[in-house]
Formats: C-alpha cells, structure tokens, sequence
C-alpha cells in the first residue's frame, strides 16, 4: 500500500516560533483511564495538521479538545499563546469565534434549509448585520458548489452534498481554525477527491488553519504539511508527508501498511 499513497503537492509551511494552538503534558481521562497521557504538541498558522490513528485512541477527542468543545483534565491549552484555563468567559466566546469545525456526520440542522444552516452561526453572532450575512452566505454557498440547491433541506442531499455544506457553515464566520472530523468518512473515491479538493482551495483562499482527523492514508497524505500519530495516550510528530512516508516508526509502518499494531 505504501507505494500507493500519494503525498501532498504544496511543500509544508516554515514553522513560525508563536504555534497558533499548543498543548504542554496535556492528559484526558476516560473511565479513569487515560486516553491523552500528558501530550504535547504545537499547530502553526497556515499548516494543515492531520491526525491519524487507530481507532478508539484518541484522534476526535485531541479534536474536540481544541475546539474548546471537550475540557482536558490535566496540562495546559494554549491558543495564541494565551492559557485557556485562565481566560474569562467573555474571551472564551471572542476565541471562539475564531474556530469552525466540521463534524464526522456534519451535524447539520434537519429542519433549516441549506441557505439557512449557512446562516445559522451569523444570525447567532452578527443579527444586526441582514443584508451582508445573506451576501457571505451566498458566496460560500456558491464556493462549495451548492447554489442549485439553497431551498433543500439536508435529508434531500447526497453524503457529498451534505458535507460540502458542514464546510460551508464551519467557514462562514471566517475561522482563524477549521477543524474536519474525518471530512470524507463514508464518500465514494470519486466525492472523497472532490472534498479533498474543495478543502484544500478554500484553505489556501482563507488562509485557515487546518487541524484534520482522516483515517484514508492516501487523503492523510494528499491534505497534510505535517503528520501526528495519536496512539496508547500518545501524540507523535511524524512531520511532512515526504518526510513521514519514509519514517522507521514501526507502528505507523505498521498502520500504513494495515498490519496489526
């Protein structure tokens, strides 16, 4: 398999010295046991970090983690190099603001229509400001391709479709950080290529930064500037794809190559 796998075009970013969002021995406990083992890791502006990793180790809640939407239980979270455990709820909701996420079943509300999921987050947000959150709406809306169907509700859209709307309301407030919870689980090759694509063009647009959970190594390898494996409580930096692909780690050897770890 390894043969197969094609890695990213676009060369990685030059790591800047203030990481965007770093974790220092952070740990996460489940039923007492921990699924984060005092962890740390640093994402840069502009990269695209991809988590990979068996399942059940840890991938969607390190996620979930630095969206702010699950609280760690031990270590310190940075975001912009301020300490999230000392910043006050009105600051929370402005670091907030700055996040957009993408859930693995895109999370999106069955009884809005899609022009109206997009404008969920604005109306919340910016209820002054009518007329202009329609325009950004309509933009992103066109960006991923689903002008034709403003009027549909999700359950009359294709998995592809649906997804391309979750990117489409997790980039409407302009996020500082998109976080994609596996954004192409479940899509044919054919649509998986297209999400990919879509990602990396609004990516390279908006100037995001992007945190991944992928478990297709070949997308993980096509999306990624760096490579963390999150296994047995662990986050381990792999680096770039050229340089991960050629690595003498043996679980990821193991894992790319669908072996038992």
């Amino acid at each position: 398999m390894t043969s197969e796998i094609r890695t990213s075009q676009h060369s990685s970013k030059v790591q800047s010295p203030s990481p965007l969002v770093e974790g220092q021995a952070l740990s996460y406990f489940g039923f007492d046991q921990p699924i984060l083992n005092e962890i740390h890791f640093q994402i840069f502006p502009q990269e695209h970090v991809v988590l990979i990793g068996p399942s059940g180790q840890g991938k969607s809640t390190l996620l979930k983690i630095i969206a702010g939407l699950v609280a760690h239980h031990k270590g310190t979270l940075f975001f912009q190099t301020q300490d999230w455990e000392r910043l006050s709820l009105t600051q929370r909701n402005s670091h907030y603001l700055m996040r957009g996420m993408l859930f693995q079943k895109n999370a999106l509300f069955d009884s809005l229509t899609v022009l109206e999921n997009v404008l969920f987050p604005l109306r919340e947000t910016k209820p002054d400001f009518q007329d202009k959150n329609q325009e950004l709406a309509l933009e992103l809306i066109e960006a991923v391709g689903l002008s034709h169907a403003l009027h549909l509700y999700p359950n009359e859209l294709s998995g592809g479709m649906q997804k391309r709307l979750g990117i489409a309301r997790a980039l409407v407030l302009k996020p500082k950080l998109l976080l994609l919870d596996d954004p192409v689980a479940g899509l044919d090759p054919v649509t998986a290529r297209s999400i990919v694509q879509l990602i990396q063009r609004l990516q390279t647009e908006n100037k995001n930064t992007c945190v991944s959970v992928l478990n297709d190594m070949n997308r993980a390898f096509e999306m990624a500037t760096r490579i963390l494996m999150v296994m047995d409580g662990q986050v381990t930096d792999l680096g770039p794809p050229e340089v991960a692909i050629k690595t003498k780690h043996q679980a990821f050897r193991n894992f790319i190559d669908g072996e038992p770890i």
